[in-house]
Parts: C-alpha cells; sequence; structure tokens
C-alpha cells in the first residue's frame, strides 16, 4: 500500500472507510432490531 501524498488522497480515503461503515452499521441495524425483540418473547 501506498503512502498517502496529498490532503486529497487522504479525504477520498477517509470518506470510503466512512461509507464503509455506513453500510455496515445500516447493515447491522434490523439485525440488533430483532435480537431486542426476540429477548421479549423468552
Amino acid at each position: 500500500m501506498e503512502a498517502i501524498q496529498t490532503l486529497q488522497e487522504f479525504m477520498l480515503q477517509t470518506k470510503n472507510i466512512i461509507y464503509v461503515l455506513i453500510v455496515l452499521g445500516l447493515l447491522a441495524m434490523p439485525a440488533f432490531w430483532r435480537f431486542l425483540n426476540g429477548r421479549d418473547r423468552e
């Protein structure tokens, strides 16, 4: 992996990481919701 040379490259890499984290969070929300609601039935 190459070193980050410019502020532009740093900002692009940071934005890409944030987008991945947002998608993972949105995908995890339904699973967490089912986990919380499943505990009430037991």
